[in-house]
């Protein structure tokens, strides 16, 4: 399926949600949303605490099962898959609360997600010492996060915004076609946010990822988006490029807690 892109070129959906629902009592959290995805954008998905978009998240990627609804991945029925299964077509995340092993190094969590890919599971530390490939590949995702001086440093010694960026990395490894990073700039300074978000972007713009970014920065999210969806009260508020976004009255009022215009 493909839908018309500014510019004239054609953009191709990779995922999308139909009619896609997720109540807690009486707290509409999805609230029959359709959401598209589509191949190869960096796409941010905003909203005030409680708008929905983790849920969306969580049962995209298959940590919380929906009311009703459809989720589908090139047009194929993934609503009930499981996590594993939607690892294998290529679905990852990372987490808001950074997700790693501590005691390993940097370079043991990025092996053991390339391990973990290849179903390779026994033995995985004591493998990684004698897997050429895996030495390689994990090595050169580590280059690319900016992490290569870093391999040998427990990630429970790691800064904050290098704790991100494995978190990110370790995901990464798993060579998804689409990627979720929950809240990738929390917790860091404004002058780390940037140069996270700077190698981040790179990295997956270069390796033909699709990425779907959960971000309450307003100023990172319209410096790196190529489309911003804003949710409120469990349905999709608006949908567009940052300029259009920017100037729109309900996601002013509502998102960036602005007076509404008029």
């Amino acid at each position: 399926m493909a839908r018309a892109r500014a510019g004239g070129r054609r953009a191709v959906t990779l995922l999308k949600t139909v009619k896609l629902r997720k109540y807690f009592g009486d707290t509409r959290a999805v609230d029959d949303v359709d959401f598209v995805v589509t191949k190869g954008e960096f796409l941010s998905l905003v909203g005030s605490n409680g708008a929905g978009k983790t849920t969306l998240v969580n049962l995209i990627s298959a940590f919380m099962r929906p009311d009703s609804g459809q989720i589908l991945l090139d047009d194929k029925d993934i609503t009930y898959a499981s996590v594993d299964e939607r690892l294998r077509a290529g679905i990852a995340r990372s987490f808001q609360l950074v997700n790693l092993f501590d005691d390993l190094t940097t370079f043991d969590n990025v092996a053991l997600s390339v391990f973990s890919r290849e179903g390779k599971t026994l033995n995985l530390m004591r493998l990684a010492d004698h897997d050429q490939d895996v030495r390689r590949e994990a090595e050169d995702v580590l280059a690319q996060f900016g992490l290569a001086a870093k391999r040998n440093v427990p990630a429970k010694g790691l800064a904050q915004g290098e704790r991100k960026l494995l978190d990110v990395a370790v995901a990464y490894a798993l060579k998804p076609r689409l990627l979720f990073l929950d809240e990738p700039t929390s917790g860091v300074s404004t002058r780390d946010k940037g140069q996270i978000m700077d190698r981040i972007s790179a990295v997956v713009r270069a390796g033909n990822v699709t990425a779907v970014v959960i971000e309450h920065d307003m100023d990172v999210v319209f410096k790196y988006s190529d489309r911003i969806v804003a949710m409120h009260q469990g349905a999709i508020l608006a949908d567009g490029p940052p300029d259009e976004i920017r100037r729109n009255p309900a996601v002013a009022a509502n998102v960036l807690g602005l007076p509404a215009a008029g």
